[in-house]
């Protein structure tokens, strides 16, 4: 007997669980981290240029999985707030290269906190002994789908 309010081949199926549960992690990242006026895509361009100074604008989308119009409009919001550098490639200047600026990297460091209590919440559900199970399995299924993303995760190696 199904349960109410489950709909048959929609609420059993992985895809829609997925799209749920990154429903959920918007929403709780934006209640947490509204002090700070930041969405999960602006954090995560943020966390790729401090963790890769001078990425250019292509590779940090790759980096994250993200097109490279959404990177383009995310990098000039941020740098408009002051939180990211953009500057030309001096070797082509149509390339921006990426860079926090010490207001972004204050801003990472007084986000972090509400951040690990999104990931906490987040995973609260799942009892502690399967959590790195989940974490090992979603990560196995976004790997062995990357090229059929809309945003690829694309990193270069060299």
């Amino acid at each position: 007997m199904t349960q109410p309010g489950v709909i048959p081949l929609v609420h059993e199926r992985p895809g829609h669980l997925i799209r749920r549960c990154q429903q959920v992690a918007v929403g709780l990242f934006l209640e947490h981290c509204a002090p700070f006026d930041l969405t999960p895509m602006q954090y995560a361009v943020l966390r790729a240029a401090e963790a890769r100074p001078g990425i250019d604008q292509i590779g940090m989308a790759g980096l994250i999985g993200l097109d490279r119009s959404n990177a383009a409009r995310l990098g000039a919001a941020l740098e408009a707030r002051g939180l990211l550098h953009r500057s030309p490639d001096p070797a082509d200047r149509r390339v921006r290269l990426l860079r926090v600026t010490p207001q972004g990297a204050a801003l990472l460091r007084a986000v972090e906190p509400a951040v690990e209590r999104v990931q906490a919440e987040l995973l609260a559900p799942v009892a502690p002994a399967l959590r790195r199970m989940l974490l090992e399995a979603l990560g196995a299924i976004a790997d062995a789908h990357n090229l059929s993303s809309r945003a690829p995760q694309r990193v270069k190696t060299a």
